[in-house]
């Protein structure tokens, strides 16, 4: 199970990194269930993380612009063991997106400080 709290109205959770130079690094997410990928970190810390770029994909934004946004491999800690994901290189806080969350139950108690659980179905 993984587990984090309710700060400031946005359900975190926090993941570890394994780096490529085999150190680990936890970072805390905001869970976005707008965003259906595995996970946004902004541009500077992917590339303080030294991840890997894949490619790049299309997106539309909020303003009906596209743009290009760069995506890049990272493995991490999900329950327990060593998961690969996709990271996308945008924005200023990072993110957890429904990717993640398939096959899983996500329960939240939306208050300050309450409990967040995202647990195997």
């Amino acid at each position: 199970m993984i587990s984090g709290i309710v700060i400031n109205r946005h359900a975190t959770v926090r993941l570890t990194f394994l780096l490529p130079n085999g150190s680990r690094l936890p970072i805390e997410f905001v869970i976005d269930t707008g965003f259906t990928d595995h996970l946004c970190l902004p541009s500077e810390t992917v590339a303080l993380l030294g991840l890997p770029f894949i490619y790049d994909i299309p997106a539309n934004l909020a303003d009906n612009s596209e743009v290009s946004l760069p995506v890049h491999e990272a493995i991490i800690i999900w329950n327990g063991e060593e998961r690969e994901v996709r990271v996308i290189a945008t924005g200023r806080r990072p993110l957890l997106g429904t990717a993640l969350l398939d096959e899983q139950e996500l329960v939240i108690q939306f208050t300050e400080g309450g409990l967040v659980t995202i647990e195997g179905l």
